[in-house]
């Protein structure tokens, strides 16, 4: 819903530029980093829990913007509390330790389709239009209570049972979990945390800041193109991306979807500076949403049952840093980039780091159980 109120807020709250926006919110984004004891908990309290604890952690503070927002900074609070959230991903660790070896790719590729809906682009304009803006968010507090019934079905994954039994039923202890991480752990955790992170700052300065964009810097789109169509479209390339994701790691291989995902990116984003043009922005979501979905399938199937979570925690930790350091890019990018063009560069030639990771020959997946991937990585 971000991209689309992002210009209401500012409106709303009589805001000096875009960039003061963008600034604060990277300020409270480092409220997100305690994401990283949420991962640590699922690991030592169970996947159903965990869950339950990152239900509540996004459902409440929804509610609450409507009711409690009356100036900037308590939006803010809510606002970062929330995001804590919606990154952390443990609602993949489950889908992984269930899904058959050879089709877990495309099983972590549904469950990521599921989770990109574009619902943002059918109703966000209309629901801020009806309610307020701030209704935007309140909405998902009802999409909680249907999570949580939904959740009461759910049963814990047979491999965590397995691992907490090893450990003699005993919690697992944050700093014995940390200890527990090999070399070998340590390597795919920088791996996981230098990738989730660029990746994600891609992601927050798209998001935040194409119907901006669209509407202030490239009007001429206009009326040819609505916003609300050049997002649903892109909406849908995300869909497209998880689904092409899972078919090419399960068919081919994790390296070849990383190569090909960011090459895309960078074309995407590159493209989308030099010419504005809405296919190019498309051909960027579809980049990304294979990016996304390649790291949610190889950082939850690359670690020990044990240290899963907690893994995927470091991997966050990384994707947390786009909540400071994204609008705090974008916000250093608008003032010296107003006609945006380098402000879409930029984050294209960020989306080639993550190639580097190729040079540690990161273990292939493909089509192992996660007792094979385990004992042979």
């Amino acid at each position: 819903m971000e991209g689309q109120v992002i210009p209401d807020i500012i409106d709303h709250y009589n805001l000096p530029s875009p960039e003061y926006f963008a600034f604060w919110q990277g300020i409270f984004g480092i409220v997100t980093f305690s994401v990283f004891f949420l991962s640590w908990f699922t690991d030592a309290f169970g996947r159903k829990k965990g869950i339950l604890v990152l239900i509540l952690l996004m459902g409440i503070p929804s509610i609450l913007i409507p009711f409690l927002s009356v100036n900037i900074w308590i939006f803010f609070i809510l606002y970062s509390i929330l995001i804590t959230g919606t990154i952390s991903n443990i609602w993949e660790i489950p889908v992984s330790e269930e899904a058959p070896a050879k089709k877990r790719g495309t099983y972590i590729g549904i469950a990521t389709l599921i989770s990109l809906i574009p619902l943002y682009a059918i109703i966000g304009d209309d629901i801020a239009l009806a309610f307020g803006w701030q209704w935007s968010y309140g909405i998902f507090f009802f999409v909680m209570l249907g999570l949580l019934v939904l959740l009461f079905k759910m049963k814990e994954p047979q491999r965590w049972i397995d691992a907490k039994e090893e450990r003699s039923h005993e919690f697992l202890k944050f700093k014995k979990a940390i200890k527990s991480f090999t070399k070998k752990d340590w390597t795919y955790a920088l791996m996981s945390f230098v990738v989730y992170g660029v990746w994600s700052i891609g992601l927050k300065v798209g998001n935040a800041w194409g119907r901006y964009f669209y509407e202030n810097v490239r009007p001429e789109y206009f009326p040819q193109l609505e916003w609300d169509t050049i997002i649903l479209v892109a909406g849908l390339m995300i869909l497209l991306g998880a689904i092409v994701s899972g078919i090419i790691m399960d068919r081919v291989s994790r390296k070849v979807t990383l190569i090909v995902s960011c090459s895309g990116s960078v074309l995407g984003f590159i493209l989308l500076g030099i010419t504005g043009s809405p296919i190019a922005m498309w051909i960027a979501y579809l980049s990304m949403a294979i990016v996304f979905t390649w790291i949610m399938v190889y950082f939850t199937e690359v670690y020990r049952t044990e240290i899963r979570s907690t893994s995927m925690g470091i991997a966050s930790l990384g994707s947390r840093l786009s909540y400071v350091f994204g609008p705090l890019l974008a916000s250093a990018m608008l003032a010296a980039f107003p006609d945006m063009v380098m402000f879409w560069v930029i984050p294209g030639l960020l989306m080639i780091i993550p190639l580097f990771i190729l040079l540690l020959k990161p273990y292939e997946t493909k089509g192992k159980t996660l007792e094979e991937i385990q004992e042979e990585r």
